[in-house]
């Protein structure tokens, strides 16, 4: 199962390597988060919400964080 978050991060960065570099993790760290292999830290959540411009939002890539990454929509 394929990350979609994940995966529009790396589309929007351009490559594996890049975004592992923007996140200061290594390469098989974001292959492990696109694959489902392991998650994202609430740390690296939000490096990705900044690194894309917030087309990758930190909820996103995370839902499981409500209470750190609060869905808009739900927020109010």
């Amino acid at each position: 199962m394929v990350n979609k978050a994940i995966e529009m991060a790396i589309t929007v960065l351009g490559s594996q390597q890049k975004l592992a570099d923007a996140c200061g993790v290594k390469q098989p760290s974001v292959w492990a988060w696109l694959h489902g292999k392991k998650k994202a830290s609430p740390e690296n959540a939000k490096s990705i919400e900044i690194v894309t411009k917030g087309k990758v939002p930190a909820y996103q890539v995370r839902p499981d964080l409500t209470g750190l990454f609060p869905h808009p929509e739900q927020a109010a």
